[in-house]
């Protein structure tokens, strides 16, 4: 059985304002009050693990031993079959320091180029991480299926989203609004509609361990 949460405020454990805002969307149907790491002044811990797991749990329970608040993290990233699930893990390292996408998608070009492959599938992954100061988490993960598109198209959403087509669509993420990007919004729970999403899969879940009294 997961643990509830409780209260009104919860510590987005990110500096990413793109994560933070897609969060805090999902999040204030339920009475939450984001507080973002960058608001909170939070230094970012060194992404050291070896999966989007290790990487969400890292991030989320230092913020929440440094705020002795319940902290929720994301770790994700964009990963291409042809280069063996890179840029995954790494995908905002691809970037550089300054947080160039542009760059990023650049060089998944350039390297698919230099394979040479036709295969073109990718997908984005989502974990989300729910940590308490005693230590104990929740980690929930989604993932969407759909393929690499060159050039880029549309300038909605962030990071690599113009250059992913999700499976059965015609739009880039980077082409929808946010409505259409996640597929779903959390007053579809307990309904049919499905999320679309990376983030709004894991977050479904999230809301029906974490946030739901059945």
């Amino acid at each position: 059985m997961a643990r509830k949460l409780t209260g009104d405020i919860l510590v987005v454990a990110s500096h990413n304002q793109g994560k933070v805002r897609e969060i805090n969307d999902l999040i204030a149907p339920f009475g939450l009050k984001a507080k973002s790491a960058s608001e909170l002044n939070l230094s970012e811990p060194e992404e050291t693990g070896k999966t989007f797991e290790d990487n969400a749990l890292l991030k989320a329970q230092a913020a929440s031993k440094a705020t002795l608040l319940p902290a929720l993290a994301d770790d994700s990233g964009f990963c291409v079959s042809a280069l063996e699930g890179a840029p995954g893990i790494y995908s905002a390292r691809w970037a550089g320091e300054d947080k160039d996408f542009a760059r990023a998608m650049r060089n998944v070009h350039e390297k698919l180029c230099e394979t040479e492959s036709t295969d073109k599938k990718a997908s984005f992954v989502a974990c989300l991480c729910l940590a308490w100061p005693d230590g104990h988490y929740e980690i929930f993960r989604g993932e969407v299926l759909g393929n690499f598109v060159w050039p880029p198209r549309g300038e909605k959403g962030f990071g690599y989203d113009p250059v992913f087509l999700p499976e059965g669509f015609d739009k880039t993420f980077g082409e929808m609004t946010s409505d259409e990007k996640h597929g779903w919004k959390p007053s579809d729970l307990g309904g049919s509609r499905q999320p679309l999403s990376h983030r709004a899969k894991a977050f479904k879940l999230f809301a029906e361990a974490c946030l739901l009294d059945y």
